[in-house]
């Protein structure tokens, strides 16, 4: 039965017979092809029936037709299809066209074997509004329906109205009772029902009727001690039962791992806590009542003859000596790798002083254990500190004293007049301390009334000895609100005739010899350091004499000066008042470059006699009668030089290794020379040069058991050098991943050395294990390694001090692997080095005679390319000839100069 606006009841019941017709057609089609499905279950299934035919009108198919197909077919809603003409007859050359054209993508697509069966031409789509069929559209599918649909039956419209006028009584039929047609519904019921197939196993359990009602009582009993106790049911596989998997349905999906981890730091923190108590005593009545007792005598009786064995067995050996400890001990003294790593120690950073700064220089105190100075600067570049020049003016950095028994607070701090780069303690008296500035000023410092400040740290903060309880030493700071005490200068060199840019190293000259103004070595009589020695990057070498310079005569205006001029504060020693800003520099060497007009730029040097090279019977050789003080500090009673004739000290050396900006290592001498023209004293020119770095020279340092041995490390690779051996190093490291920045010899193994990089690693070196890579790499920072100092205490004990760029130090201790040489190290260590030198040789030789047979090589080729008929030599022959001949000429020559001592001897390779 159609729906539309125009039909009605009369319509419906004059199409009531074309309509049945069509449903049993219908049904009929329906049962054939269900019969057929169920014959074909394996062949490929029919179009899916979209057809009303549960709803009763099979020849309504529902369409949904989208904005496209109703621009195409004109069958737009509320344009050309509306609620009063809900219907349009669409031709069915356009619907098949449009099949045609668009294929699966057409509308009509489900309905295509519909329309090309189609008897007619024109084919009647209906819009339904209240989606009663489910789609906004419907087709009819057939010529009778369509008829029926455009033109309903006027008649029976009539009957209907008139029907609907007059109402009808209902007269009630009872159901008529009629036999039960089966339509093979059972079939289907009885396949889906479930029958039980198992035959079920009976169990009949029994009981004495005595024991009906009597209460249970269980016990505790050994399964293995009854035989038959326990029956152990394991699972079995029984052929009798074979169950074959006929459907399975099986779900899977891909997910990532998931893996849960957690960790926890316990958290430990200070806490007060305080807690009392008493003894609790036996009175006199419960004393003799328990040493009466007679459980107590049983009990002395039976344990008596166990504690005399226990006791005899104490005095035979010790039961608490822990074995398992005492071989890992022995193993690790013999070399064992457990014990080859650098142990922290302690750590030291201030917050206030250390913020936004990094540590340029650190040095141990000689004499007071745990006491460690160490400079730091702004970690500015330099663009930027000219930029804040204003601001650095008030904010100047200090050389902080920190000391193990305090690791929060600094025990003394040195007031600097600008950021120190680099400092020392004076070998002779360890409170005289020498720095240089970044404004390539020296600096001399005073600290002997605090010596007793520094020896008395480990008292705890500010020296006090008298606490009544052990209280932390940050915590007895603060109670007694007392600051590190600032320690001004003693004197300041002259801005204007010092350095122009940084002072990058500074070493003090030993005590049992000074030099004069040609750079000559004469005796000490004083037997206390006296002068200092300086480099910065503004091409200078300067030389410092501590004593005051001889009196000249002044004039009236400088008179006035000297006695218009502020005095010291009364809390500055006044030791070196006499050098404070009007020190000037004893000699200053310029480093030359022989193939231009330039001069190189050191940043770090090492001289033959270092402080802590040479040991007491150095000093005894030269026979040096110092002079006697008394108790008083000597350097506040210097004079100015000797005017009796010194003796020249012969043996002394002079020459010393530069590291330069450019990473060139340069042997010189400091000695002067005269100029012939204006005979005014100028350097001597370096002896050799060597570019083996790619960046800055950070440290060049000879060994502390080699004098001859010098370590070079700068940019990407480090090189260790023989003096006397001018054709190279004779070791040369390979290029880093990391950049270096900072290198120091071991005290106490002549071949490890350390080597700290720009990501916070070390790397230690030690030359019998390996010569190609570090043997171990330890991470100490996440910044970059600064500056490394080594620190012998005892035999036992050996530090290593670390700083960083964000202002930390740390104190590592060395293990014993690294700190305690073989019985031969020495000598094997040295025997390497010669080998190494004999290799370099060999490789100079034989450099040479490929160089040679090449020459003679490309002379034989040139001289088949210019040969000329009846023997006669080209031009060109004759022209390579004579430049043979006057090489030879200016060798021969050269040799009788050096032989009648006109010329010195200087390397070729240089």
């Amino acid at each position: 039965m159609l729906d539309s606006p125009k039909s009605s009841k009369s319509s419906a019941l004059s199409a009531k017979g074309s309509v049945k017709k069509l449903k049993i057609k219908e049904e009929t089609k329906a049962k054939g092809s269900a019969k057929g499905k169920r014959k074909q279950l394996g062949k490929k299934d029919e179009e899916v029936d979209i057809s009303m035919a549960s709803m009763g009108h099979p020849e309504i198919f529902p369409l949904v037709f989208t904005g496209k197909t109703q621009e195409i077919l004109n069958c737009r809603i509320n344009e050309d299809i509306t609620e009063e003409k809900p219907y349009k007859l669409l031709k069915k050359e356009d619907i098949i066209q449009d099949m045609k054209t668009r294929a699966a993508v057409s509308d009509f697509h489900p309905v295509k074997k519909i329309v090309l069966e189609y008897p007619g031409e024109e084919l009647l789509i209906v819009l339904d509004s209240e989606f009663k069929y489910g789609q906004n559209f419907y087709l009819v599918a057939t010529e009778e329906a369509k008829e029926s649909f455009l033109n309903p039956p006027e008649a029976e419209e009539e009957e209907a109205d008139t029907k609907e006028g007059t109402t009808e009584e209902y007269v009630y039929k009872p159901p008529v009772r009629k036999p039960w047609v089966s339509l093979g519904s059972e079939k289907e019921i009885e396949e889906e029902s479930v029958n039980e197939s198992l035959r079920k196993i009976k169990y009949m359990i029994s009981r004495v009727r005595r024991e009906f009602g009597s209460k249970v009582k269980f016990t505790d009993r050994n399964a293995s001690s009854v035989k038959d106790g326990y029956i152990e049911c394991t699972s079995y596989q029984d052929k009798n039962f074979i169950i074959k998997k006929l459907e399975k349905d099986v779900g899977a999906q891909v997910i990532p791992k998931v893996k849960e981890m957690s960790t926890q730091t316990k958290w430990t923190y200070p806490r007060n806590a305080a807690t009392q108590y008493f003894p609790r005593e036996f009175s006199d009545e419960e004393k003799e009542l328990c040493l009466s007792s007679e459980d107590l005598k049983e009990f002395i009786i039976s344990v008596f003859l166990r504690v005399e064995i226990a006791l005899q067995q104490n005095e035979i050996m010790n039961a608490f000596f822990d074995d398992w400890k005492a071989l890992a001990e022995d193993e690790s003294a013999f070399g064992g790798k457990s014990d080859a790593y650098l142990k922290e120690y302690q750590s030291f950073t201030d917050l206030h002083y250390l913020k936004h700064r990094t540590v340029s220089c650190v040095c141990w105190h000689p004499t007071i254990y745990g006491i460690i100075a160490v400079s730091v600067t702004e970690r500015l570049s330099y663009e930027e500190r000219i930029a804040q020049s204003g601001k650095l003016l008030l904010r100047k950095s200090p050389i902080l004293f920190w000391s193990f028994s305090d690791p929060i607070h600094p025990q003394l701090m040195l007031e600097c007049p600008e950021d120190v780069y680099c400092f020392e303690f004076c070998p002779s008296d360890p409170n005289i301390i020498a720095g240089g500035c970044m404004n390539g000023q020296v600096v001399l410092w005073d600290i002997s009334e605090y010596e007793e400040k520094l020896q008395n740290a480990k008292t705890g903060a500010g020296g006090s000895k008298n606490t009544a309880v052990n209280m932390p030493t940050f915590i007895q700071a603060q109670q007694s609100g007392k600051e590190p005490h600032f320690v001004r200068y003693c004197a300041v060199s002259s801005i204007e005739y010092g350095h122009k840019t940084v002072i990058t190293d500074i070493h003090w000259l030993p005590d049992y010899f000074e030099v004069n103004r040609m750079g000559i070595a004469f005796e000490n009589r004083i037997g206390v350091c006296v002068q200092l020695i300086t480099c910065s990057p503004d091409c200078s070498i300067l030389f410092w004499d501590l004593r005051a310079p001889k009196p000249t005569i002044q004039s009236s205006f400088e008179k006035a000066k000297e006695e218009k001029a502020i005095e010291a504060p009364p809390d500055v020693p006044t030791t070196f008042k006499h050098l404070d800003l009007s020190w000037r520099p004893l000699i200053k060497a310029n480093l030359s470059k022989s193939d231009t007009s330039g001069d190189y730029s050191p940043t770090k040097i090492s001289l033959v006699e270092e402080h802590f090279h040479y040991r007491m019977q150095d000093k005894m050789q030269y026979q040096i009668k110092p002079e006697i003080f008394g108790d008083e500090n000597p350097y506040k009673q210097l004079r100015g030089p000797s005017a009796k004739a010194l003796k020249i000290l012969e043996n002394i050396p002079t020459n010393f290794f530069v590291g330069t900006e450019d990473g060139e290592v340069i042997y010189s001498d400091w000695k002067m020379e005269r100029e012939s023209d204006s005979g005014r004293l100028i350097s001597q020119k370096p002896a050799n040069k060597y570019t083996i770095h790619d960046g800055v020279v950070r440290t060049i340092q000879r060994s502390p058991f080699f004098k001859d041995i010098i370590l070079s490390v700068g940019g990407w690779n480090f090189a260790i050098w023989k003096e006397g051996v001018t054709s190279g190093p004779i070791l040369q490291s390979c290029c880093s991943s990391k950049r270096y920045t900072v290198g120091h010899w071991s005290l106490s193994r002549a071949g490890v050395f350390f080597i700290g990089r720009e990501d916070g690693n070390i790397d230690i070196w030690d030359l019998l294990e390996k010569t190609h890579e570090p043997s171990q790499t330890q991470n100490i920072s996440i910044s970059m390694i600064t500056c490394i100092k080594p620190w012998i205490v005892s035999s036992k004990q050996h530090f290593l001090a670390i700083s960083d760029n964000f202002g930390t130090l740390h104190i590592l201790e060395i293990s014993w692997t690294l700190s305690h040489p073989s019985s031969n190290e020495r000598a094997s260590v040295d025997h390497y080095f010669e080998r190494e030198v004999k290799h370099l040789d060999y490789f100079e030789k034989r450099q040479e005679f490929r160089a040679k047979e090449r020459r003679e090589l490309e002379l034989e080729t040139q001289r088949k390319k210019t040969r000329v008929a009846g023997g006669q030599k080209s031009r060109e022959q004759m022209e390579e000839q004579l430049n043979i001949n006057y090489a030879d000429f200016l060798d021969e020559e050269k040799k009788i100069l050096t032989g009648l001592g006109l010329l010195k001897a200087t390397d070729r390779f240089a």
